[in-house]
């Protein structure tokens, strides 16, 4: 889960982290109310998740409050388009007022899970304010990092040394930069983050840091122990399909293909899309029905799936542990009776109740297989536009 970046600063800031004055706002009053506690020099910038914002006029420095209020009247209630929403934009409900700062040098700083290595480790590089996928491919010598055990954590000399490795040899710096290192270290712990970014993490004139624009991002399935988190998803900007499959309590990811896939089990989903993948298809999602699928959800999927208007097939693949084949059957058929349009659909159900599911599913139009192989070759070919055999 994404948070907007006054979220992001909000957290930071409560774990100690030095970050710009300023606050959100949702009416050009207001963003003129927090220019003038802050000196009028500040940074209105809209509140929505994805980049870009800048480039399509999302982000206005100014110099008084005046100007503030004129900004905010700009781009409050502005369409922001970006790839990831499509042409349909996202309207900006609030910005956040920022203290604008001079400031010497920017540096990044971030904390991820290496799933590699099975460790948390956090990220630093002089080379801040860019993206730190462009600096891993034009200087990956740039990136250093600290690995933190897992039972230890991050230990603040891991911190100081990865403050010097990046240029931070005055020991006053060193030591502040530790000490916000560590409070995103805590942050990721203790909020079962998935990242916690500052980009850039800058060094005022004055030798001391602030974190001037900080991203976090949340593990979707950690958000029940975290209740106050969770209230702060904005489904803004995000696709209808994936609020679709949330509300339904589905694992679902859109990807770029034709051939629509509905699995019980993340494991043999993953094995579906391969197998889909070496007889020449591309799926178009990956979808997740859980254990335990019960009629409703497996209706609410092919739902998400049919709404796709780049799907040409339907592969159904069930393995039956927890999942009951009949219950699904009953989805599908009820499904069946309301999809908006109709595309071939292979099906290969096993398992738990598989013959009496076979049986409900008997007068519907569906192409039957009994292995994963068969099933994965005829829906590539009634994609492709074979006859459906």
């Amino acid at each position: 889960m994404k948070l907007h970046e006054y979220q992001a600063r909000d957290i930071l800031q409560h774990y100690g982290v030095p970050v710009t004055g300023g606050g959100v706002a949702s009416t050009p009053e207001e963003v003129r109310r927090l220019a003038e506690e802050v000196g009028g020099h500040v940074a209105v910038k809209a509140q929505v998740l994805f980049g870009g914002r800048g480039k399509a006029g999302g982000i206005k420095v100014v110099q008084t409050a005046d100007e503030a209020e004129a900004a905010g009247k700009q781009i409050l209630k502005m369409r922001l388009i970006s790839p990831q929403t499509g042409p349909e934009g996202v309207i900006v409900e609030k910005v956040l007022v920022a203290e604008a700062i001079t400031y010497d040098r920017e540096v990044y700083l971030s904390v991820i899970l290496d799933r590699g290595s099975k460790r948390i480790v956090v990220l630093a590089s002089a080379e801040g304010g860019m993206e730190i996928e462009e600096v891993a491919q034009t200087h990956p010598d740039a990136i250093k990092k600290a690995v933190a055990d897992p039972e230890l954590g991050l230990q603040e000399f891991q911190a100081r040394e990865l403050a010097f490795s990046i240029g931070l040899t005055d020991a006053k710096q060193a030591r502040q930069f530790a000490s916000i290192a560590m409070a995103l270290y805590r942050i990721f712990v203790e909020t079962d983050a998935s990242l916690v970014e500052i980009n850039p993490l800058v060094i005022k004139q004055d030798g001391s840091l602030l974190a001037l624009d900080s991203k976090v991002l949340l593990d979707d399935s950690a958000l029940f122990r975290h209740k106050d988190l969770a209230a702060m998803r904005d489904d803004a900007g995000e696709p209808e399909a994936e609020q679709k499959a949330r509300a339904s309590d589905l694992t679902f990811i859109k990807l770029d293909g034709d051939i629509g896939c509905m699995v019980n089990g993340a494991g043999l989903a993953m094995a579906t899309m391969d197998v889909v993948n070496l007889y020449g298809g591309k799926p178009a999602n990956f979808l997740d029905i859980g254990g335990g699928a019960n009629a409703k959800k497996v209706a609410a999927a092919l739902d998400i799936i049919l709404d796709d208007a780049n799907v040409k097939a339907v592969l159904i693949n069930i393995f039956g542990g927890i999942t009951r084949g009949d219950e699904v059957a009953k989805g599908i058929v009820a499904a069946l009776d309301n999809v908006r349009r109709k595309v071939p659909m292979v099906v290969r159900l096993v398992g738990t109740n598989a013959e009496e599911g076979a049986r409900i599913l008997k007068d519907a139009a569906l192409i039957p297989a009994t292995s994963l192989s068969e099933a994965a070759k005829k829906v590539v070919a009634v994609a492709k536009g074979a006859p459906q055999p």
